[in-house]
């Protein structure tokens, strides 16, 4: 669970998480290195009395400044090109979770093993325990295997909704008339 000030993601609970953390440090690292360069010209350029006119006329320099991007985002853009393929398919789920967002709460429907249907409310703040989250915390739990290939269909009723498990890295809209699938 997140906590107040933390910067970081949560600890990841899937293996797509954790590529889902490299890919973001991935990224991260290579825009300080951009921002670090850039910044240090920058500073460099303003400090500088000196001018030299073949430095402003530069083909090479040009060229430089050219190719040098579309190398840096080829970098960028094939990890993310696998990441997207990563998230996207699902291989022979164990279960079938069908979830429908409601005005203000969730139902949940388990039809593959068992018939088992639940509603899941949020707990109201005047009923909640000092040991629950607030605002997040719910009276039916969706619980969900370990180590398995999960699939979730998410929809909803009535308007867009938000379905989310952080830890997992699935992030999913539930829109009226609609099946998503994660």
């Amino acid at each position: 669970m997140s906590t107040l000030a933390a910067l970081n993601f949560q600890n990841a609970a899937s293996p797509l998480m954790e590529q889902l953390i490299f890919f973001h440090d991935h990224s991260m690292t290579i825009l300080i290195l951009i921002i670090t360069i850039v910044g240090y010209n920058l500073i460099s350029t303003y400090t500088n009395t000196n001018i030299d006119q073949h430095m402003l006329e530069s083909q090479p320099l040009e060229l430089f400044w050219t190719i040098v991007p579309s190398f840096i985002l080829v970098f960028i853009g094939l990890p993310s090109i696998r990441l997207l393929y990563l998230l996207d398919e699902v291989y022979q789920p164990s279960i079938t979770i069908k979830t429908i967002g409601h005005q203000w709460y969730w139902s949940y429907e388990y039809s593959d093993f068992l018939n088992l249907e639940f509603d899941s409310y949020m707990i109201p703040s005047n009923e909640s325990e000092n040991l629950n989250f607030r605002l997040l915390d719910v009276d039916n739990r969706t619980v969900i295997p370990f180590n398995t290939q999960v699939r979730t269909l998410i929809s909803a009723a009535d308007v867009l909704h938000s379905w989310t498990v952080p830890a997992l890295g699935v992030k999913a809209d539930a829109v009226p008339g609609r099946l998503n699938q994660v």
